[in-house]
């Protein structure tokens, strides 16, 4: 792949949820000069990019994604003299900012929001996607990721607004250019501050069909898939194509688009650069393997195979098409990593280094979510109150009322699927409230695991999941392969070990990663298996690669070798 090696290419993302990072107040949540205080922290695992979360004035009906004021920090994080500092100090330490832009909606208390339902007269009516009833209905059988439906009527207008998330967060009218405009001036007021580059909030979602067809029927639901009608609209690469040109072309930045229910063949469109769009995008390719009945919340595991095919196609497709991938495990919205595709138990240590091996090997920019280089798990709270989440409550409701499931087997799902698993305050170390505030309580409840499981425990054990994760960063800042080598798999029909290969001009990095709880011998492939090779990273034994090219797997063991393939 002979293309330009950007800044970020070589660049690591540390995902901050600023509300559950670090308390500096003790009021129980967290806030931007927590980040600050943590700066050092960041630069020591070797992260180069913070991408913080919304800290935009909101109403926290989600946690922050429907938002008031897009100039304004929320009151609870401090105010625009503590992100300036944090922005001065961050590129001080050479770390990047990189904030969340979400505009596919607004909060309902948005100046023009209120302007908006007012009367269809009003001027700010047309920012928002008001459609008149039908037949004294809805205008169609959408339903919003929340529960219910996308459609909330207003009576002084006669009209229903749009939400496909909660019906506190109304969708922005992208056709209305005006609308376009007042994004693109938010956008320049962040920018000329200095940040280094936006996290795209559904960006796939803001070009919506023509005449908003009914969307199919899913599992008997009163509701259909939004995500028909509303995924990757025919103008949605019109608008980022304007977007880049107008904004995004003029600063150095980075750029990554979230895009669900999105397809490698039509992320490409988003991320080749010849088309000048965006610059990565998050898929959920590897994030539905595990959907079953339930969607989401559904409690059965991922398939090996399943996973070697979907990272793969993404590896191959987008570097074949000039773009570039994004790599998580986990995020804000996602089960704990280590939960979901490891083992939380008796081989938490091993599985975590294991999946970073596995993703920070890869083509692409790794995205670490806060906590997750101590190996943080899901959390078990035992009774529904103790969660926050707006979606898990919507789901517990759900399966308790409508699927008649039993409290135990909702809570089962729940433990393994909800977004609270990620949100949970980090854990800094075994005292009060870990370390995370000395509130007598937290915004939402510690993980029960923090004396176990923190960030002072992970640097006094030379062996932690901390130092494994920071010289997993060093090898892609040292090796230009890790950026630049073509990705092929190896060993595909291997039920336990998912291994591949990282090709240069002259060397290949071979990455072997056992998912199996279990001893397993690897066969090192024929063509590389007299090659001089060092071995540059393992979580368990040192090289023993044996004459025949035989290497013996730990359960959940790693190993990176670099090969040299000429002289």
């Amino acid at each position: 792949m002979n293309e330009p090696i950007n800044w970020w290419k070589k660049s690591v993302v540390y995902q901050v949820y600023p509300k559950s990072f670090n308390d500096s107040d003790g009021d129980g949540i967290g806030d931007l000069n927590g980040i600050t205080e943590k700066l050092d922290y960041i630069k020591e695992l070797g992260a180069d990019i913070i991408w913080l979360n919304p800290i935009y004035d909101s109403p926290h009906v989600d946690n922050g994604y429907d938002i008031a004021n897009y100039r304004k920090i929320d009151s609870s994080l401090g105010n625009m003299s503590d992100f300036d500092r944090l922005l001065h100090l961050a590129h001080k330490k050479g770390l990047k900012i990189m904030l969340d832009l979400v505009v596919n909606h607004t909060s309902d208390q948005h100046p023009w929001f209120k302007k908006s339902e007012e009367s269809k007269e009003n001027s700010y009516h047309d920012y928002y996607i008001w459609k008149d009833p039908v037949d004294g209905h809805e205008p169609n059988n959408w339903g919003s990721s929340f529960g219910g439906s996308t459609w909330e009527y207003v009576e002084a207008v006669d009209q229903y607004y749009l939400h496909l998330f909660a019906k506190q967060q109304p969708d922005l009218n992208w056709e209305n250019s005006n609308v376009r405009k007042e994004v693109h001036d938010i956008m320049r007021f962040w920018l000329d501050k200095g940040i280094d580059g936006f996290r795209m909030d559904v960006i796939n979602l803001i070009s919506k069909k023509p005449g908003f067809p009914d969307g199919p029927i899913v599992q008997n639901k009163k509701f259909g898939d939004y995500y028909y009608g509303a995924a990757n609209g025919p103008k949605v690469h019109e608008y980022l194509k304007e977007m880049n040109q107008d904004v995004l072309s003029k600063y150095d930045i980075v750029t990554v688009g979230e895009t669900p229910h999105t397809n490698v063949e039509e992320a490409v469109k988003y991320v080749d650069n010849r088309r000048h769009e965006l610059d990565m995008v998050f898929h959920f390719d590897h994030m539905h393997l595990d959907y079953g009945k339930y969607g989401k919340f559904s409690t059965k595991r991922f398939k090996l195979a399943d996973l070697k095919a979907v990272l793969s196609k993404w590896q191959i497709e987008i570097s074949n098409h000039h773009g570039w991938n994004s790599l998580y495990w986990s995020n804000h919205d996602q089960a704990r990593a280590v939960s979901r595709f490891g083992d939380d138990g008796e081989h938490r240590v091993a599985s975590a280094k294991m999946l970073g091996t596995l993703l920070h090997m890869m083509q692409g920019t790794p995205y670490v979510y806060e906590g997750e280089e101590i190996g943080m798990t899901n959390l078990h709270n035992t009774q529904i109150a103790d969660y926050n989440d707006l979606e898990t409550l919507d789901v517990y409701h759900r399966f308790r009322n409508d699927y008649h499931l039993s409290e135990e087997d909702t809570m089962k799902a729940i433990h393994m699927k909800s977004r609270d698993n990620a949100r949970t305050p980090m854990q800094w170390d075994d005292s009060n409230n870990a370390g995370f505030s000395t509130s007598n309580s937290t915004w939402l409840k510690v993980n029960s695991n923090f004396k176990k499981i923190n960030v002072k425990q992970s640097k006094s054990d030379s062996n932690s999941i901390f130092y494994y994760y920071q010289k997993l960063i060093k090898l892609r800042h040292e090796y230009q392969i890790v950026t630049t080598g073509s990705y092929q798999l190896l060993d595909k029909e291997n039920s336990d070990i998912f291994s591949y290969a990282r090709v240069g001009d002259n060397t290949t990095l071979l990455v072997i990663c056992n998912f199996a709880k279990k001893k397993v011998d690897y066969l090192v492939p024929l063509e590389l298996r007299h090659m001089q090779h060092e071995l540059l990273i393992s979580n368990g034994k040192k090289d023993d690669w044996n004459v025949a090219g035989n290497i013996n797997l730990e359960p959940y063991a790693a190993r990176v070798y670099l090969i040299k393939t000429a002289n």
